[in-house]
């Protein structure tokens, strides 16, 4: 297989009842470790990149350059994704390199000004057969949406997806984003309803604070696009620091990268399996 439009992807999953997991790449090793956990898995990936990635690297092209060779060179069918790009440029811009979807992240602007912009990126990207991803409400942050008792509207979010054309739509169901324990409580009642009122994809953000039996239920529930980034990082730096603490004599990087991407590789590939019902 190769690089894919990745509403082939959900689309699948939809079909099927699935989920398909959407890894967050930081470097080089991440977008290797995620392609082999898939593959070891037998089952379709999403390679997402967000905007604070491509400024860690002081530009997107290079890592996505890396993340759409190594999808294009894989035996399973892999997307390649921006996440959380709140930058109109930087959308174009990953089109323009090839990306198959886009998340657009204009929910710090008022309702009806994140209607009218995203609206406009999905017509832009639509044109260029790139799909987009949207949120209602600020999915995104520690606080806003993921607050105690803050939660995604269905009627409001039916009339967004409506309004915008987007393809998917991330809801705040009770995940958070940046959390290392795995203890978040979901709202499947809601997600259920979020379903039914929803005609396109439903994305989790944050999942990395979900545990694998409530990753499970979600998708159960209506659950499409599963987001994890954080989870994967602390298995990449568990891994690494395991390694340094046994050999603190090390000064080769590719002795503890490689130990650390095989890991992030086999957690992925467990992870493709939990979303899969397996």
């Amino acid at each position: 297989m190769t690089l894919i439009p990745t509403d082939e992807i959900t689309r699948s999953a939809t079909e099927s009842n699935t989920g398909v997991g959407a890894f967050n790449v930081v470097q080089l090793e991440h977008a290797q470790a995620i392609v082999a956990g898939a593959e070891a898995a037998g089952r379709p990936v999403i390679l997402q990149i967000s905007e604070n990635t491509a400024r860690y690297h002081g530009a997107l092209e290079p890592i996505a350059l890396a993340a759409l060779a190594i999808a294009r060179a894989a035996r399973v069918p892999v997307a390649v994704h921006l996440d959380h790009a709140e930058s109109v440029e930087l959308v174009r811009e990953a089109v323009e390199l090839g990306f198959t979807s886009v998340m657009f992240d204009a929910a710090r602007l008022p309702y009806a000004e994140n209607v009218a912009t995203t609206r406009d990126v999905t017509a832009y990207c639509h044109s260029r057969g790139v799909r987009v991803e949207a949120e209602l409400g600020e999915v995104g942050g520690k606080d806003g949406a993921h607050a105690p008792g803050v939660r995604t509207d269905p009627e409001e979010a039916g009339a967004f997806v409506a309004a915008t054309g987007v393809d998917a739509l991330a809801v705040a169901v009770g995940s958070s984003h940046t959390m290392l324990t795995r203890d978040a409580v979901l709202d499947f009642e809601l997600i259920s309803r979020l379903r039914a009122a929803v005609p396109v994809p439903l994305v989790l953000h944050g999942s990395s604070g979900v545990g694998d039996a409530d990753l499970a239920r979600a998708v159960a529930a209506g659950m499409t696009k599963v987001n994890i980034s954080t989870h994967l990082n602390k298995t990449f730096t568990q891994a690494v620091r395991g390694y340094l603490d046994a050999h603190a004599e090390v000064a080769d990087t590719r002795k503890y990268l490689g130990p650390a991407r095989e890991a992030v590789a086999a957690e992925v590939a467990r992870l493709l399996l939990v979303l899969a019902g397996n």
